[in-house]
């Protein structure tokens, strides 16, 4: 790890302790308000809740670890010899991410062989997006990260369009009252997904040091809240919205 400064530690400490906390709430909101929504989408509110429930643990193993590296003693910061574990964080989006793509289509119920297509096709394209950028991210040379950056970019790329031209049809057949909100669910994905690739080359473009670190760190836990815990209840609003245009009262 790189040295950093009590002010950047601080910064990455209480951007992790904001992650656990939003992590935590949006579980609970998700999973006592299942009930609400009609059954038939209630599977895309539980799935809501499973990734902010499956990020909460790995934040809690992110916020541990970076403790565990450094240590704060009168005023002064020393790294402890043990190692920042950055694979937390790739575990938690080789489960969650997929998912996510999941969720969006579920809750827009189609049918079933679209339903299945879609997920299998979005979700694998996921897992490997992840597990292109894992290598890059603990390499110390700019070169191989820039080469594994690279190469995670192509099945980005084909989600970014399917998102956007695959799923246009599917957006457009659902009913009035909620379509725009779909609409904006996909661009909440979109819009979060892309700042994952910019904070992943911030040590390649100028960023060094414990400044590098921390702007990772707190880029990743922003982008973390925002892809899961923000989405994940906008999901709920979308399955609320349309249980009540079905006729569904709870």
């Amino acid at each position: 790890m790189n040295q950093i400064t009590i002010p950047q530690f601080e910064l990455v400490y209480n951007s992790l302790s904001f992650g656990v906390a939003a992590m935590g709430a949006a579980t609970l909101f998700l999973w006592l308000s299942r009930s609400s929504v009609a059954p038939a989408y209630r599977t895309a509110v539980t799935i809501s809740g499973l990734v902010t429930f499956i990020a909460l643990y790995h934040y809690l193993r992110i916020f541990n670890s970076w403790n565990e590296t450094y240590t704060v003693v009168n005023g002064t910061i020393t790294e402890t010899g043990v190692k920042f574990n950055d694979a937390y964080r790739y575990v938690d989006w080789l489960l969650t991410v997929p998912l996510l793509l999941i969720e969006l289509i579920l809750v827009m119920r189609l049918s079933k062989e679209e339903s299945t297509s879609k997920s299998i096709q979005l979700g694998s394209l996921a897992a490997l997006m992840i597990l292109l950028g894992y290598p890059g991210e603990v390499s110390a040379d700019s070169t191989t990260r820039w080469i594994w950056w690279g190469l995670s970019m192509v099945p980005f790329t084909i989600i970014m369009i399917q998102l956007f031209g695959g799923l246009k049809k599917a957006i457009d057949s659902q009913p009035e009252s909620v379509r725009g909100m779909v609409g904006s669910a996909r661009l909440l994905t979109v819009a979060s997904w892309c700042f994952y690739p910019v904070v992943f080359i911030l040590p390649m473009i100028g960023f060094t040091g414990g400044a590098a670190t921390s702007a990772v760190q707190v880029g990743y836990t922003i982008s973390d809240v925002v892809a899961k815990a923000v989405f994940g209840i906008f999901i709920y609003a979308i399955a609320v919205r349309k249980s009540e245009a079905e006729g569904y009262t709870g």
